[in-house]
Protein backbone atom coordinates (compact mmCIF):
# COMPACT_ATOMS: atom_id res chain seq x y z
CA UNK A 1 0.00 0.00 0.00
CA UNK A 2 1.57 3.54 -0.67
CA UNK A 3 1.46 6.28 -3.89
CA UNK A 4 3.26 5.50 -6.80
CA UNK A 5 3.76 8.69 -9.11
CA UNK A 6 3.38 8.82 -12.50
CA UNK A 7 4.09 11.59 -15.30
CA UNK A 8 1.18 13.44 -16.00
CA UNK A 9 1.51 13.70 -19.35
CA UNK A 10 2.18 10.08 -20.81
CA UNK A 11 0.31 7.43 -21.05
CA UNK A 12 -2.37 5.90 -22.65
CA UNK A 13 -5.10 8.66 -24.08
CA UNK A 14 -8.17 7.02 -22.13
CA UNK A 15 -9.94 10.23 -21.66
CA UNK A 16 -11.62 11.36 -24.57
CA UNK A 17 -13.56 14.64 -25.07
CA UNK A 18 -17.25 13.15 -25.31
CA UNK A 19 -20.42 14.55 -25.13
CA UNK A 20 -21.65 13.85 -21.84
CA UNK A 21 -24.92 13.68 -20.46
CA UNK A 22 -25.69 16.70 -18.14
CA UNK A 23 -26.63 13.84 -15.13
CA UNK A 24 -22.85 12.64 -15.30
CA UNK A 25 -19.94 15.11 -14.02
CA UNK A 26 -16.32 15.19 -15.74
CA UNK A 27 -15.02 13.27 -12.88
CA UNK A 28 -17.89 10.96 -12.78
CA UNK A 29 -16.73 10.21 -16.14
CA UNK A 30 -13.29 9.84 -15.70
CA UNK A 31 -14.06 7.14 -12.78
CA UNK A 32 -16.11 5.13 -15.18
CA UNK A 33 -13.59 4.99 -17.59
CA UNK A 34 -10.76 4.03 -15.29
CA UNK A 35 -12.90 1.53 -13.63
CA UNK A 36 -13.75 0.04 -17.52
CA UNK A 37 -9.96 0.04 -18.30
CA UNK A 38 -9.09 -1.94 -15.48
CA UNK A 39 -12.00 -4.55 -16.26
CA UNK A 40 -11.38 -4.47 -20.18
CA UNK A 41 -7.79 -5.82 -19.25
CA UNK A 42 -9.54 -8.37 -16.53
CA UNK A 43 -7.32 -8.30 -14.12
CA UNK A 44 -8.66 -10.02 -10.91
CA UNK A 45 -9.94 -7.76 -8.37
CA UNK A 46 -13.11 -7.96 -6.18
CA UNK A 47 -14.63 -4.47 -4.75
CA UNK A 48 -12.62 -2.44 -6.51
CA UNK A 49 -13.34 1.10 -5.88
CA UNK A 50 -11.69 3.99 -7.81
CA UNK A 51 -11.48 7.82 -6.58
CA UNK A 52 -10.38 11.19 -8.04
CA UNK A 53 -8.69 13.93 -5.93
CA UNK A 54 -5.63 15.07 -6.44
CA UNK A 55 -4.83 11.29 -7.69
CA UNK A 56 -6.38 7.85 -7.95
CA UNK A 57 -7.20 6.62 -5.21
CA UNK A 58 -7.95 2.54 -5.73
CA UNK A 59 -8.99 0.30 -3.05
CA UNK A 60 -10.11 -3.76 -3.47
CA UNK A 61 -8.48 -7.06 -2.51
CA UNK A 62 -6.68 -9.16 -4.95
CA UNK A 63 -5.08 -12.68 -4.62
CA UNK A 64 -1.76 -11.52 -5.51
CA UNK A 65 0.78 -8.91 -5.61
CA UNK A 66 1.43 -8.87 -9.41
CA UNK A 67 -2.97 -8.09 -9.53
CA UNK A 68 -2.21 -5.04 -7.19
CA UNK A 69 0.56 -3.99 -9.40
CA UNK A 70 -1.28 -4.14 -12.47
CA UNK A 71 -4.40 -2.73 -11.52
CA UNK A 72 -1.89 0.37 -10.19
CA UNK A 73 -0.25 0.83 -13.52
CA UNK A 74 -3.43 0.16 -15.44
CA UNK A 75 -4.82 3.14 -13.86
CA UNK A 76 -1.38 4.94 -13.44
CA UNK A 77 -0.02 4.74 -17.33
CA UNK A 78 -3.02 6.66 -18.79
CA UNK A 79 -2.88 10.65 -19.40
CA UNK A 80 -3.41 12.58 -17.00
CA UNK A 81 -3.35 10.87 -13.84
CA UNK A 82 -0.54 12.30 -11.82
CA UNK A 83 -0.21 9.42 -8.71
CA UNK A 84 -2.48 6.41 -7.72
CA UNK A 85 -3.06 6.09 -4.05
CA UNK A 86 -3.17 2.04 -3.71
CA UNK A 87 -5.06 0.68 -0.84
CA UNK A 88 -5.62 -2.84 -2.49
CA UNK A 89 -5.48 -5.86 0.78
CA UNK A 90 -3.54 -8.94 -1.29
CA UNK A 91 -4.74 -11.95 0.35
CA UNK A 92 -1.76 -14.23 -0.64
CA UNK A 93 1.55 -11.51 -0.22
CA UNK A 94 4.58 -12.32 -2.41
CA UNK A 95 7.64 -10.08 -3.13
CA UNK A 96 6.80 -7.16 -4.81
CA UNK A 97 8.43 -6.18 -7.93
CA UNK A 98 9.94 -2.76 -8.50
CA UNK A 99 9.04 0.00 -11.04
CA UNK A 100 10.60 1.51 -14.68
CA UNK A 101 10.18 4.32 -15.75
CA UNK A 102 11.01 3.62 -19.72
CA UNK A 103 13.10 6.19 -21.12
CA UNK A 104 13.31 7.35 -24.78
CA UNK A 105 15.94 4.53 -26.55
CA UNK A 106 14.63 1.94 -23.69
CA UNK A 107 13.50 -1.74 -24.93
CA UNK A 108 12.53 -4.56 -22.92
CA UNK A 109 16.01 -5.81 -23.91
CA UNK A 110 17.73 -3.32 -22.76
CA UNK A 111 16.15 -2.70 -19.50
CA UNK A 112 16.74 -6.75 -19.20
CA UNK A 113 20.34 -6.40 -19.25
CA UNK A 114 20.36 -3.54 -16.58
CA UNK A 115 18.22 -5.06 -14.20
CA UNK A 116 19.08 -8.92 -14.66
CA UNK A 117 22.17 -8.71 -16.52
CA UNK A 118 20.52 -10.54 -19.56
CA UNK A 119 19.38 -9.32 -22.24
CA UNK A 120 17.16 -12.37 -23.28
CA UNK A 121 15.04 -12.01 -20.09
CA UNK A 122 13.32 -9.22 -21.75
CA UNK A 123 10.20 -12.18 -21.70
CA UNK A 124 10.16 -11.80 -17.99
CA UNK A 125 9.60 -8.03 -18.11
CA UNK A 126 6.64 -8.59 -21.21
CA UNK A 127 4.95 -11.22 -19.57
CA UNK A 128 4.91 -9.50 -15.93
CA UNK A 129 3.40 -6.63 -17.64
CA UNK A 130 0.37 -8.58 -19.86
CA UNK A 131 -2.41 -7.54 -20.47
CA UNK A 132 -0.95 -4.07 -20.14
CA UNK A 133 1.68 -4.57 -22.76
CA UNK A 134 0.54 -6.26 -26.01
CA UNK A 135 3.68 -6.52 -27.51
CA UNK A 136 7.02 -6.57 -26.22
CA UNK A 137 8.34 -3.70 -28.36
CA UNK A 138 4.89 -1.65 -27.69
CA UNK A 139 6.53 0.58 -25.20
CA UNK A 140 7.33 4.52 -24.97
CA UNK A 141 8.54 6.98 -22.40
CA UNK A 142 6.98 7.80 -19.61
CA UNK A 143 5.53 4.69 -19.34
CA UNK A 144 6.29 2.70 -15.82
CA UNK A 145 6.64 -1.00 -15.96
CA UNK A 146 6.77 -3.84 -13.62
CA UNK A 147 10.17 -5.85 -13.05
CA UNK A 148 9.53 -8.77 -11.22
CA UNK A 149 12.54 -10.64 -9.25
CA UNK A 150 13.63 -13.12 -11.17
CA UNK A 151 11.97 -16.88 -10.45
Amino acid sequence: MGLFSFIKNAGQKLFKKKEVAAEISPEAQMINDLTAEVNRLAIPITGLTVDLGTQVHVSGTTNTNADREKVILALGNVEGISGVADSIEVANPEPESVFHTVEAGDSLSKISKAVYGDPMKYNEIFEANKPMLSHPDKIYPGQILRIPPLS
